[in-house]
């Protein structure tokens, strides 16, 4: 599934192409596209014509544009295999990603947005912006759809505070992979990017929070930012067409990855094999020697 350095590769194309676009039509094609809005597919569409793209925005593994007039939100989830791209006018039907189009909008300037999902775990979802979560007291909180309300801020968002966070990690006697997947203290996090974070900052997966020290932690969401924004330079990761940019192009993140999916290779740091275990029905990768459980 698509984490947080390919959703936000995503974002800034988007809002690179289409911030100030005014939609002239919309249209859903699959019934799984609308699922979360009570009006289906005509309550969707409804909402977005007319109307214009004020920016694009993201909160861990969501996005959403913000349309005016009336602040509302067009939530994206891109599930296991979403896509959304940018098509010229007069995309035909040759174009092969037609086959898995489940909704798709027609701008002022005669291009298209197409949502792309041929697993359908994806969908748009319309509806008004609200307070979000926040880890700073006393500032106040983004505006965010409210299907992301419960959402924790992510590494990559200016109001993070690190230190807040580790305190609340801390705090948490459970294991701190666990505490990352869980999207509830920072968000955006999933198994290729924990993993890869844990490597870099010489924690082992299943490390208890609450043995750490919070400027341990406060070391680990570090690292977390640095292969964020490492990935982010190469456009995420990607295993197969599925994952991919605006303009259809993958990431090359994967070409990077230090532990995630390396079992049996040396470890590029000490030398030692890198393992994989069984951990919340996916798989940790570790190195033993560089990240021992203490």
């Amino acid at each position: 599934m698509p984490e947080l350095p390919e959703v936000e590769t995503v974002r800034s194309g988007l809002a690179r192409l289409i911030t100030g676009s005014r939609i002239d039509r919309a249209e859903i094609l699959h019934p799984r596209a609308a699922r979360n809005n009570p009006g289906g597919a005509a309550e969707v569409s409804a909402a977005l014509t007319g109307r214009t793209v004020a920016s694009v925005e993201r909160r861990g593994k969501f996005l959403w544009l913000v349309l005016t007039p009336g602040e509302t939100a067009l939530l994206v989830h891109l599930g296991m295999s979403g896509q959304m791209l940018i098509k010229d006018p007069g995309a035909g039907t040759d174009d092969p990603n037609r086959r898995h189009l489940r909704a798709h909008v027609g701008l002022d300037d005669g291009r298209e947005v197409w949502f792309v999902d041929q697993r359908t775990f994806g969908y748009w979802s319309t509806g008004p912006l609200v307070r979000g979560r926040s880890t700073t007291a006393g500032t106040e909180a983004r505006r965010v759809p409210h299907r992301v309300a419960h959402i924790a801020p992510d590494l990559l968002e200016p109001a993070l505070d690190p230190g807040a966070v580790a305190r609340t990690l801390k705090a948490r006697d459970t294991e701190i992979k666990r505490l990352l997947l869980a999207q509830e203290t920072v968000s955006g996090i999933g198994n290729i990017y924990a993993d890869e974070m844990l490597w870099r900052a010489r924690v082992h997966p299943r490390q208890r929070a609450s043995r750490m020290s919070v400027t341990r932690i406060g070391d680990l969401l570090s690292a977390g930012i640095d292969v964020m924004r490492d990935a982010l330079a190469q456009g995420g990761t990607s295993f197969d067409a599925l994952y991919v940019n605006v303009n259809g192009d993958s990431g090359y993140f994967d070409r990077s990855l230090k532990v995630y999916g390396q079992t049996g290779k040396d470890c590029v740091r000490c030398g030692f094999t890198i393992q994989r275990e069984h951990f919340m029905n996916r798989s940790s990768h570790f190195c033993g020697n560089c990240q021992r459980r203490y």
